[in-house]
């Protein structure tokens, strides 16, 4: 374990972390102590422990909102990922039928080429 001095609000706490999580948990104290600064500019002096509730609903307010907008991107997704399915499933429908035409037709190209070639092989030929 590492330990890192962070400072919040003007007032500097130590706290242990993993060691090589000294940056993200430097970050996010910086991140707090924004949120507390914003509370303070906007609020006034309404002492520490109502600062730090506020902010921690302003946090999971955020957290609220980015789990709603992640939803809807999923459903947005699997949206999209259905109406890809059934376009491929249509197509390959389309490429199926395609493919048959074209045997049929190469099929009968060749009934109707055969006799064709019976025939000038059966004619003699001016030499």
């Amino acid at each position: 374990m590492e330990t890192i001095s962070v400072t919040i609000d003007g007032k500097v706490y130590r706290m242990a972390c993993d060691k090589g999580q000294e940056d993200y948990l430097t970050k996010l104290a910086a991140q707090l102590d924004q949120y507390i600064t914003h509370l303070k500019n906007n609020f006034g002096e309404i002492g520490d422990h109502r600062l730090s509730v506020m902010a921690g609903i302003m946090i999971l307010d955020e957290r609220e909102e980015i789990k709603q907008e992640y939803q809807k991107l999923q459903e947005s997704y699997a949206t999209l990922l259905q109406q890809s399915q059934e376009q491929d499933h249509h197509i390959i429908q389309i490429i199926q039928e395609t493919t048959k035409r074209i045997e049929k037709l190469t099929q009968e190209l060749r009934k109707d080429a055969h006799p064709l070639n019976l025939q000038q092989e059966s004619e003699p030929t001016d030499r």
